[in-house]
This record gives C-alpha cells, sequence and structure tokens, in this order.
C-alpha cells in the first residue's frame, strides 16, 4: 500500500479519482515512495512536520522538511520517498480539486511546471497549520448519514457538507502557509523575459501562441512563466493575446475590406463564431457593425 491507502502497480502508483477529497496523516520510514509517472488527477498538498522527505517533478527536486508545504498540480509526472539516510518522514497530505482562488497564492513558490514550495512556514504558525489539517481530517471523517464513524488514517470526505468543510480547512492551512512564508526573489533577468513575450505577442498577435511556446521564447517552465508574466502586467498571458488579437482586429476592420471571417482567421481566431462573440464582448457591438461605425 502506498500513500492515498491504494495499491501500487508496475505502470506506478494510482490516485485518487478526480472530484474526491481525500486526506490523512503519515509517518513513514525508509523504503516508503510512490512514483506517479502520469502525475494525478487531482492536486497534492504535504505538510511536513518531522523527519525529511523528498519530491521529484521532472528534473526538478524539493526536500521536504518541517514547516514545508509542498504542492503537486495535476497531470504533472512525479516521485516522492522519505529521504535517503532519513529515520522516518511525517507529514499531512490531502488530495483534491484545488479552489480556483489559490492559483495565485501559489504561484511566486513555484519551482517547476507544477511544483510549488512554500518554504519555511515560520516555526510560530506551525500548530495553527497542523491544526488546520487536523480539522480537514475530521471533517473528511463527517459520516453519511447512517454510517459508522471512519477511525482510519486516511479519510474520504463524503458528501458536500463534509467536502466543503474539509476545502474550508486546507484554504486555511494554504492561507497560513503562504502569509508567514518568504517568497523566492524575483532572479535577474525576469523583467526582460516577459517584455520579450509582450514584444512577440504585440508583433503578431495572429500567430499560435501558447503559454508553453511564450515560456520556451524566453528558456522559462510555462507555470514560471505564467506567474510572472501575470505578477507584471496583472493579466494572464492569454488573457493579454486575446486583447492584442481583439485590437488587431479592430484595425483591420477599421482599415481593411477583409471580410470578418478573413478579419478572425488573421488575428489568431480558428472559429468566425467565436471571434463575433467575444468581440461583441470587448467593444459592444458585432465586427459588422464596429466596421460601420457604430460604436458606444
Amino acid at each position: 500500500m502506498h500513500a492515498d491507502g491504494l495499491p501500487g502497480t508496475a505502470a506506478g502508483d494510482p490516485s485518487p479519482p478526480p472530484g474526491l477529497v481525500v486526506t490523512g496523516r503519515y509517518d513513514q520510514g525508509p523504503g516508503y515512495g510512490v512514483n506517479r509517472p502520469h502525475g494525478s488527477d487531482s492536486w497534492l498538498f504535504t505538510f511536513t512536520t518531522g523527519g525529511r522527505g523528498t519530491i521529484r517533478q521532472g528534473g526538478a527536486r524539493a526536500e521536504a522538511v518541517a514547516g514545508h508545504l509542498v504542492v503537486l498540480a495535476p497531470g504533472v509526472a512525479h516521485r516522492y520517498a522519505v529521504a535517503p539516510g532519513a529515520p522516518h518522514w511525517r507529514f499531512w497530505w490531502a488530495h483534491c480539486q484545488a479552489r480556483p482562488t489559490w492559483a495565485p497564492w501559489l504561484g511566486p513558490y513555484a519551482v517547476a511546471d507544477g511544483l510549488y514550495v512554500v518554504a519555511p512556514v515560520p516555526t510560530a504558525l506551525h500548530d495553527r497549520v497542523e491544526a488546520a489539517f487536523g480539522r480537514m481530517l475530521a471533517d473528511a471523517r463527517r459520516p453519511a448519514p447512517g454510517a459508522p464513524p471512519e477511525e482510519d488514517p486516511v479519510a474520504v470526505a463524503h458528501g458536500s457538507l463534509a467536502r466543503e468543510l474539509a476545502l474550508c480547512a486546507l484554504e486555511e492551512a494554504v492561507l497560513l502557509a503562504v502569509s508567514g512564508a518568504r517568497a523566492p526573489a524575483p532572479e535577474p533577468g525576469d523583467d526582460a523575459r516577459v517584455r520579450h513575450a509582450e514584444e512577440l505577442i504585440a508583433a503578431d498577435p495572429g500567430a499560435s501562441h501558447t503559454v508553453r511556446s511564450l515560456a520556451e521564447s524566453v528558456a522559462l517552465s510555462p507555470s514560471r512563466f505564467a506567474h510572472l508574466f501575470t505578477l507584471r502586467t496583472g493579466r494572464p498571458p492569454m488573457r493579454a493575446l486575446r486583447e492584442a488579437r481583439l485590437r488587431h482586429a479592430a484595425r483591420l476592420l477599421e482599415a481593411t475590406d477583409l471580410t470578418v471571417e478573413r478579419v478572425a482567421a488573421a488575428s489568431g481566431f480558428p472559429s468566425p463564431f467565436h471571434f463575433s462573440r467575444v468581440f461583441r464582448a470587448r467593444y459592444g457591438v458585432p465586427p459588422g457593425a464596429y466596421r460601420a461605425g457604430e460604436r458606444p
């Protein structure tokens, strides 16, 4: 048996099905480890309270010691285990779908694509973070109507009330950790990387840009690039790209006789219907009316 109380397989260790909230507390000895070559369908949060563990994602490696909140995003190949030479690794863990508001909190602590290390959490906050995880476990154990109470060290939240209470407790743990830990300082050249990505978008907004392609152009991981871009511009990269495409489309409508379909394609919108919808949401009128001068 591995973390999550699930049996391992030759193809890698399984993870809980998406949508479940599963949590527990482990104190594992040498030899314990989990390997997921295809990642997990849910987010994994770990908070170490004793001993030492190692968590790897691709070529990135993080050490988990007391006061470290280490988070893995879904779909990222990873391995974690008791660190070599360590007598044990004691940690809280939780699998769930992260709330959308958590991503900006974790962004400054990204060390690789899908790997976040919130550390060190000040010692004065350790008890409060532990207490939040403890409430999460207790709330996840809240029995469904007619079911006996759970005593297993691993708990699956049954029912919407148990899930929401457990997620609220985890949210408190994440908030406490990020409010106390010191985010890594920006590296020299980060601003120049973001400016270069903005220049690429402005030069050809109709190109098939993606977060990954823009990140590769400035030698950053997609998660690190998205965080830096949002931090320095106030907008996620794809929102900035959409706005640039809409501005480009507006200029084409004003200055050319291209059909709406051609304008959409030249501005990076493969579907004229989607283009018309987002254009109207941005400018208040459909593309044809905008060209005719009917503008709010």
